[in-house]
């Protein structure tokens, strides 16, 4: 873990130069900004109720219910220039803290940000749950982004750590528009997700790069995680009903390994985005024997990729109204080793804004298991942001 150390610490050492004018004259912005930055918190949030419902081939309801997906409300605001903050909580099932951080952006080369907040992997996972094309985050990216981990590890996509982003080699086009050809996210963190201490020695190392090859709307995306878990709740399984078999073959701990790579063309009207996972997942292989039991340590290969296609149209007499008809594919394996292992998602859904604060999305989804069982899901949320 060391050695994870020093990248990131060779990684700042090569950052902050870049700023080192904006860091001359950070004091005397400080001062020369007394009352007039605006350190009134912004209160903002969203609502998401849902409608849920699962039939098989025939049509025959298997099961359906309302629910409350997300109830977030959140607080940020500037301490001065340069010095941001967020705080956000989730109230659908009990009362959680999603994200709680400081951010100090100095330049736009170099920011630090300390605290709990969304880990940099993937390209879909930093969307707003609000924006995305379809209900929620395709099985990929929850199976491997720490939603819900495949190792039992990891919740809402983030973690407590430290990280480092910034946009380089600044790019002005004929018609004024500006960006970074280069968005860069390094961070380091506990590894064991939201509002969880570490629990082992080492700590998780997740990096994200962006490229945008002469269009601010055109990504080019890569993303690496590196890092080790620890199952506390299934090793204590294995240890207190090492008689049952279904306990035999679960996680408890090993390297957590995961890499990324996909492209996204985004407009505003336009929106197609494609993404490519693969994890390799330590851990613990228990085997029952004549005298007792053995162990060895085994990995399972993870993999999944996704394609979304959507154009909004713009409706009404002021054309502030959208309809987004979407298209997605996913498919997705757990285990690689296990033949006929994969799940298809075959989804078709609209994305309807009839107001810039209210959403609706109906959304179905045929779900088909290699093994060759089918299930039909329907799902309608309206999401109301303020």
């Amino acid at each position: 873990m060391k050695r994870n150390f020093r990248y990131f610490i060779g990684m700042l050492a090569i950052a902050i130069p870049l700023c080192a004018s904006a860091q001359d004259n950070l004091q005397q912005q400080v001062n020369n900004l007394e009352g007039k930055v605006n350190r009134m918190p912004k209160i903002s949030g969203f609502v998401q109720s849902m409608y849920l419902a699962n039939l098989n081939d025939d049509g025959g309801l298997i099961d359906n219910t309302f629910r409350m997906r997300r109830v977030r409300m959140s607080v940020e605001g500037t301490l001065f220039k340069g010095l941001t903050y967020k705080i956000q909580g989730d109230f659908s099932r009990s009362p959680m803290l999603v994200d709680a951080f400081l951010k100090y952006k100095p330049c736009n080369e170099f920011a630090i940000q300390i605290g709990q907040f969304k880990t940099p992997f993937s390209i879909e996972s930093p969307i707003n749950p609000v924006n995305l094309e379809i209900f929620d985050y395709g099985e990929s990216v929850q199976k491997l982004v720490g939603y819900s981990d495949v190792c039992g590890v990891g919740s809402l996509g983030r973690d407590l750590g430290i990280m480092a982003t910034g946009s380089l080699f600044p790019i002005e086009k004929q018609n004024g528009e500006k960006f970074g050809l280069v968005d860069y996210s390094i961070g380091v963190f506990n590894g064991n997700g939201a509002n969880q201490l570490d629990n082992n020695n080492r700590k998780d190392v997740v990096g994200r790069l962006d490229v945008h090859p002469g269009l601010k709307d055109l990504t080019l995306s890569g993303s690496y995680y590196y890092g080790f878990y620890r199952n506390q709740t299934v090793e204590n399984a294995e240890i207190k009903f090492p008689e049952f078999e279904d306990v035999l073959n679960r996680f408890a701990h090993g390297d957590r390994n995961r890499w990324a790579a996909g492209l996204q063309y985004n407009d505003g009207k336009f929106v197609i985005r494609g993404e490519y996972f693969n994890g390799q997942t330590g851990y613990i292989h228990y085997v029952k024997t004549d005298s007792g039991f053995t162990w060895t340590e085994e990995s399972l290969t993870s993999n999944g990729y996704y394609a979304v296609a959507g154009y909004n149209f713009a409706l009404g007499k002021d054309k502030s109204q959208k309809l987004m008809p979407v298209l997605r594919y996913e498919h997705f394996v757990q285990n690689a080793a296990i033949e006929k292992g994969g799940t298809n998602w075959y989804t078709v859904g609209i994305n309807y804004w009839p107001l810039k604060s209210v959403n609706f999305k109906l959304d179905y989804s045929l779900v088909q298991k290699e093994s060759g069982s089918n299930t039909h899901r329907v799902v309608a949320i309206l999401s109301y942001k303020f």
